[in-house]
């Protein structure tokens, strides 16, 4: 059996290269000293915002339970699609009211996916199964998508400090981590499902005109930012989708099982 000693370098390097997207220098600082939305500095003002943005998710999961207890109970289901539609419509007021509040473009965007599914960018021939919407039309999921894309975007946009090693707020780096992980599932299942199904894309999105490597990609670099801002498991899904990192790490295990045989685990 052979031993080789690597250095911290050389681990590192293999880390590297099993993670394109892994740099232990861009860590982000949290402070809750800060202010818990930069854009929104008022406290009493974000207090009453967030406590508004509360109320319509607290409203959320009570449909959601009320759904659950109605199939346990083999009872007719709850018409919770219309109303998770009054709630998404009310989030939209809360984002009239209040453009730079982030968080709130964040849960606008879960509970379109909630209603569509992370299909939404698919022509497929039947919606999932998580999917509320049981029928949609083309135009309305064509809708739908772009508002949670937009939603997203504009999430990220405006809480992604213009320094890489700002400190941030609790706050901010969750909503940062959520916008981030939401992004990259919907672009993981259409990287999974566009060889077998048409994409279906409004033409102002750059999506449009992505290819499958396309969606990958950026599947694997929102992880990637999902993970850098706190949530372990897109940190670990950005490693496993990154079609660059699988590439790296097989041509590496073959390179070091010639150069020191198979004893060798990377």
């Amino acid at each position: 059996m052979a031993y080789i000693s690597l250095s911290t370098r050389d681990i590192n390097v293999l880390e590297k290269i099993k993670d394109p997207e892994s740099d232990r220098s861009r860590a982000v600082q949290v402070d809750p000293g800060l202010p818990k939305d930069p854009n929104i500095l008022d406290d009493e003002v974000y207090r009453s915002i967030a406590q508004q943005e509360r109320d319509i998710i607290l409203s959320i999961q009570e449909l959601e339970s009320r759904n659950s207890n109605a199939k346990s109970e083999d009872v007719p289901d709850v018409d919770i699609a219309a109303e998770y539609q009054k709630c998404i419509s009310q989030l939209g007021q809360l984002i009239e009211a209040h453009p730079k509040y982030a968080s709130a473009y964040n849960n606008r965007a879960q509970a379109l996916r909630r209603l569509c599914g992370d299909t939404m960018l698919l022509s497929v021939p039947q919606q999932p199964p998580q999917a509320l919407l049981g029928k949609v039309t083309e135009s309305d999921r064509q809708y739908m998508a772009k508002t949670a894309l937009d939603d997203l975007d504009r999430a990220t946009q405006l809480l992604t400090p213009a320094k890489p090693f700002s400190k941030l707020s609790p706050q901010t780096a969750k909503t940062l981590s959520m916008a981030h992980t939401q992004r990259a599932a919907i672009y993981h299942i259409t990287s999974k499902l566009l060889a077998s199904n048409p994409l279906s894309v409004d033409v102002r999105r750059r999506e449009a005109s992505w290819t499958e490597l396309d969606f990958a990609e950026n599947a694997s670099r929102d992880f990637a930012m999902g993970g850098r801002y706190g949530n372990e498991i897109a940190k670990g899904l950005a490693v496993s989708t990154n079609p660059t990192a699988k590439l790296c790490g097989q041509m590496v295990r073959e390179a070091m099982k010639k150069e020191y045989g198979d004893d060798l685990a990377v």
